[in-house]
């Protein structure tokens, strides 16, 4: 039987150090980029938006959001890792792509910015376990995309970001 712990506040429990580490950036990136400069076939390997900073205190505060949880979830510190890593490497997987196809900084590409953080972080904590079930997991598809909305209008408008997306 589907009761709203399994479907809303455990899945939400569960990919809040994804979240949090996919947000941190925006708040305490800048600085010097994390592909200094490097080429890789003639096209930047991240670009500049993607910070040694914003990379470092993503991992850090989305291990930071993990072990809030581990009191509560003693398994939350090694999947908050895993979940943190997966959606840094997932946003860098996304703006690595985006460089191959000469997409400018900056530039949205639907779906690919919303949700390969996410996929890469799920990804990377599944085994573990623990993983929300399926309705969870779709709640969380469904609450990605609309927060990723929201979240980058806020950060738009609060100037911490150039774009709105």
């Amino acid at each position: 039987m589907l009761n709203l712990f399994d479907v809303v506040l455990y899945p939400i429990m569960y990919i809040f150090p994804a979240y949090v580490a996919n947000a941190t950036p925006v708040l305490f990136g800048g600085g010097s980029s994390l592909d200094r400069g490097k080429k890789l076939f003639g096209k930047r390997i991240f670009g500049d938006n993607k910070t040694i900073r914003g990379t470092l205190s993503g991992l850090v505060c989305g291990v930071l959001a993990g072990l809030i949880e581990y009191p509560f979830f003693n398994y939350m510190l090694a999947v908050g890792v895993l979940l943190a890593m997966g959606a840094i490497l997932g946003d860098l997987l996304g703006s690595f792509i985006k460089r191959r196809f000469d997409v400018r900084p900056s530039t949205s590409i639907p779906v690919l910015d919303q949700y390969l953080f996410f996929a890469v972080a799920m990804l990377l904590a599944y085994p573990l376990g623990h993983a929300p079930n399926v309705f969870g997991i779709a709640f969380l598809v469904a609450l990605t995309g609309v927060l990723h909305v929201l979240t980058n209008m806020g950060a738009h408008k609060l100037k911490l970001k150039k774009v709105p997306w």
